[in-house]
């Protein structure tokens, strides 16, 4: 059957306002200790259909997408006047990445994009590719927007896959209209940094990520923490190691800060993820850890082995065996959605309280770096489990 142009149209448009309108469940088999959800909440199928095709008969008869979208992970997340707002990376098949703002009426599905992406604006050194924004509401008014921004290698140009990282600053107050700041300076390279949602002795804390080059760590030995007197001008003076990397476990390779850490009764929540290596390549897991209240830099908890992993579907993508986050946001009922991304493809989202995060953290047995420990603590638990069952049915 022949079909016009414009019953095409009006096919696409119907069949995508059906993807994007989707319920999505949760999956039944849960840990305790958050739900996952059965759909992606964003993929590139999500980009609105006038950011893909030209719809003018004239110039685009045969209906061709113009511009095709790969992928959208990695994504920011804050609460915005009642809607659960994420802002994405978008990656376009020319391997270009851009910052889109989508939003739900309940966090979990039903996303949908702004029309316009995000237009941000140079530094005085442009990038080439600009990523991975971490959204912080801070206590001096204004939203912050820290994210990689990378460039060619200038040191070595005969290398087109060497380059360099630098952690940008935006601030807004609207999420459409963005101000940029001077990129950081610092004597490494950083592509994970984060800005802690309050003043600490009067000035903003970062935490961040050293590393030696663009992928690799190198002697860089953690997650950071550095507190920067003006934001206007960000300079990274002294830098000191909060969140230290160790060999065979799940951050052996590097860590990285995930979002801004939610403020408890019990300490700072932290979303991180953790890099090691394997036979097929890296592999990158998501952990917690909890800070105190009066000292963000001072870590008071940290489960053993990895929070969340890739699991099904998730472990099929552009890069495989990658979950990452760089997005949550706490409900004023303590509810929380957790925003990661799989194998840099796509975004999905998990939900849990603060009660649950904070029991998981203080109460799972810490990594002590050996299998004997590790087995100690298994024992411990059966122990306690054959104690529960003698005196409760014995």
């Amino acid at each position: 059957m022949l079909y016009t142009f414009g019953e095409k149209v009006r096919t696409l448009k119907t069949h995508h306002e059906q993807f994007l309108s989707r319920r999505n469940e949760p999956l039944e088999k849960g840990n305790g200790i958050y739900d996952k959800y059965k759909d992606p909440v964003l993929t590139a199928e999500h980009t609105p259909l006038e950011w893909r095709y030209d719809f003018n008969k004239k110039d685009n008869p045969y209906l061709e997408q113009r511009i095709m979208m790969n992928a959208v992970f990695n994504a920011g997340a804050i609460k915005w006047k009642d809607k659960y707002i994420v802002v994405a990376r978008v990656e376009g098949a020319d391997r270009k990445s851009f910052f889109a703002v989508a939003e739900s009426p309940n966090g979990i599905d039903n996303f949908r994009f702004w029309k316009e992406p995000v237009t941000m604006p140079d530094d005085a050194i442009p990038a080439t590719n600009i990523y991975d924004m971490r959204l912080t509401r801070h206590e001096d008014g204004w939203i912050y927007g820290i994210f990689c921004a990378e460039r060619h290698d200038t040191a070595h140009p005969e290398d087109l896959s060497a380059a360099t990282a630098t952690a940008a600053i935006a601030r807004t107050n609207d999420l459409v209209h963005w101000n940029r700041l001077p990129d950081m300076k610092c004597e490494n390279q950083q592509r994970n940094v984060v800005l802690h949602p309050e003043f600490v002795n009067g000035k903003y804390a970062f935490y961040t990520r050293p590393q030696d080059n663009f992928i690799d760590a190198g002697s860089g030995g953690g997650i950071g923490w550095a507190l920067v007197d003006d934001i206007e001008h960000a300079e990274i003076k002294e830098e000191k190691i909060i969140n230290l990397r160790h060999y065979h476990t799940i951050m052996e390779v590097k860590n990285g800060e995930g979002p801004a850490p939610i403020k408890t009764s019990r300490g700072w929540l932290h979303l991180a993820h953790g890099v090691r290596g394997t036979a097929s390549g890296l592999r990158y897991v998501l952990y917690l850890y909890m800070t105190a209240i009066d000292d963000p830099s001072r870590v008071i908890a940290q489960p053993g082995g990895y929070f969340l992993v890739p699991q099904g579907e998730e472990y099929i993508g552009d890069v495989m065996n990658v979950v990452f986050s760089n997005g949550w946001i706490a409900d004023e009922d303590g509810k929380v959605f957790i925003y990661y991304a799989s194998c840099d493809t796509c975004l999905h989202v998990a939900t849990s309280t603060i009660d649950k995060l904070v029991d998981y953290c203080m109460n799972t047995p810490q990594d002590r770096y050996s299998t004997t420990h590790s087995v100690e603590s298994v024992k411990k638990l059966i122990a306690k489990n054959r104690e529960n069952a003698k005196n409760n049915f014995g």
